[in-house]
């Protein structure tokens, strides 16, 4: 199975930013972490990370026609806000989606508790830090049948 994981701003920060919340793990650890799974799963994955709105539209969007079986997508701070984003995963319903947040979203500001993403998702994991994104991956091979 292709599982295609995305990043959105500031997690390539990890380790850097705001520990106490996000961790002292870096971003290196975030995608070897990811790599362990995968093997673990016999899957094949790819981890896209950016800063920038439209280049994850573009990667949601090539997803649909590279072989792209699965997606587990930390959007940052794009999941409050980016209806742009919504739609482009609302776009290709050929595959689970998976949204997932290391924190627990439910419990920060009051903006942070609103996805306009989830959605678009099949499911929403928060609050189990880094491993969120083991168990999100586990999701989508379970949703997609695998």
């Amino acid at each position: 199975m292709k599982i295609l994981v995305i990043n959105g701003p500031n997690l390539n920060f990890l380790g850097i930013r705001e520990k106490e919340i996000y961790g002292k793990q870096d971003y290196q650890y975030l995608l070897e972490l990811i790599g362990k799974k995968a093997e673990e799963c016999g899957c094949q994955v790819e981890v896209f990370q950016s800063n920038h709105e439209g280049a994850i539209i573009d990667r949601i969007q090539d997803a649909y026609s590279d072989g792209t079986e699965g997606i587990v997508i930390n959007p940052g701070a794009y999941t409050h806000y980016s209806y742009a984003i919504h739609d482009a995963l609302a776009s290709v319903t050929t595959m689970p989606k998976v949204e997932i947040h290391i924190s627990d979203i439910t419990k920060r500001e009051d903006f942070r508790k609103v996805s306009v993403t989830a959605p678009a998702c099949d499911k929403q994991i928060y609050g189990h830090g880094l491993e969120g994104y083991c168990m999100a991956m586990d999701e989508v091979i379970k949703l997609a049948g695998k």
